[in-house]
């Protein structure tokens, strides 16, 4: 059986910038991804000091890990997404980088966009947190 996948924006909150306020998944199994973090194949970060090209590869991390349970970015239900920084400016960056990339289904979903003071790895700006619905 397919998971039926449901998402909502009731008329008495806010509009927002793409993402729904809630997703509701019917039936089905579903995967929870680790944090995607901007590092290639062999554990090094990839773009050191450019959100732009860690966005990139958390985006193709991201995309490798979906396939790999047999998904899409429209199986995703929610998402966190994770920006080191203190400036609005750069959580909107990203958010719209993040949208606008093969990965951007994923986006319409709950999410949430949070900046923080730190992530794990060093020099680390962005890591997205992913739950999917999956297909059968």
């Amino acid at each position: 059986m397919t998971a039926k996948i449901s998402r909502i924006n009731p008329d008495q909150l806010h509009n927002t910038p793409g993402y729904h306020h809630i997703t509701v998944v019917e039936t089905g199994r579903t995967a929870y991804l680790a944090g995607q973090c901007p590092l290639d194949q062999d554990g090094s970060l990839v773009g050191a000091g450019s959100l732009d090209a860690q966005v990139d590869q958390v985006v193709a991390n991201a995309l490798a890990a979906l396939a790999a349970v047999d998904a899409q970015p429209q199986h995703v239900v929610r998402s966190v997404i994770y920006v080191r920084s203190d400036d609005r400016k750069d959580l909107g960056l990203a958010w719209h980088r993040l949208t606008v990339s093969p990965l951007g289904p994923a986006f319409t979903s709950a999410s949430t966009l949070l900046g923080v003071a730190q992530l794990g790895f060093t020099g680390q700006l962005i890591e997205v947190d992913l739950t999917v619905a999956l297909p059968d």
